[in-house]
């Protein structure tokens, strides 16, 4: 019952916002315009918790939530504006959110290539089906890594340190769940490749070497940003960038 009560209060103090320097890079309009469902939109969190995953992964990018659209029959909230992410949330569990959650954070889209309907349909499935999943939180270890911003841990072993405890806040803090939706279609993100092609092989070379699925507690959001199956989407140029229109103040 303590552990408890005192996993609650650490998930709390964790959750709680700090001044984040970050700036937004695209307009809320072009965001709007451009992400598209099953896509992944990475976040630089403004979190106590956010700092310390992105220096323990050394990036920007301290969470990561799935986007369904506006057509996946999520909720809607109480400003009449429907629900389009899924997310898991250490505090919350895992939810949906409006897009607009996330209008004022720093953000970037990575959109995994050749999803049919039928694929869309099974993220989407899948997806729903979590929601509403709460994690167990009582190993207080798990979350009291997390008390320090920039934990003295060599950068080799800073990975590795988020996959320590009883899992379940990993899980929540990582990309467990995305990373879990797309490997229930056979998506790849970061696979462990069997064979190695040789720096000469062509690119058709991959397609037919031989991977394994990585497990997904090991995932977290710079993975979507690092793998090479997830196109970065700029939202600036997506909807049609013409540099000759910048205004320059001399």
């Amino acid at each position: 019952m303590f552990l408890r009560w005192l996993s609650r209060r650490l998930v709390a103090y964790l959750s709680k916002q700090i001044q984040c320097h970050s700036v937004r890079t695209s307009t809320w309009e072009a965001i709007q315009a451009t992400i598209k469902p099953g896509d992944v939109l990475l976040v630089e969190g403004d979190t106590r918790i956010s700092t310390a995953i992105k220096y323990l992964t050394q990036s920007t990018w301290s969470h990561a939530a799935l986007y369904l659209g506006p057509d996946a029959g999520l909720e809607t909230g109480e400003s009449g504006e429907s629900h389009v992410l899924v997310e898991a949330d250490l505090e919350a569990g895992i939810r949906s959110l409006p897009l607009s959650f996330y209008r004022n954070n720093h953000t970037r889209i990575c959109r995994p290539l050749g999803l049919s309907e039928e694929d869309i349909a099974t993220l989407t499935t899948y997806s729903k089906s979590r929601l509403g999943h709460q994690y167990d939180l009582k190993n207080v270890w798990d979350l009291a890594r997390y008390l320090c911003p920039t934990p003295p841990v060599p950068t080799r072993y800073r990975r590795s340190m988020l996959a320590l405890g009883s899992g379940d806040p990993s899980r929540a803090i990582c990309s467990t769940f995305i990373a879990q939706g797309f490997q229930s279609i056979r998506y790849p993100i970061l696979p462990v490749q069997l064979d190695e092609p040789s720096d000469s092989a062509i690119a058709g070379t991959w397609q037919r070497a031989s991977f394994q699925v990585r497990h997904h507690s090991l995932f977290t959001p710079r993975d979507f940003d690092a793998s090479p199956y997830f196109e970065v989407i700029k939202p600036t140029l997506a909807q049609g960038f013409d540099f000759r229109q910048l205004r320059w103040v001399d």
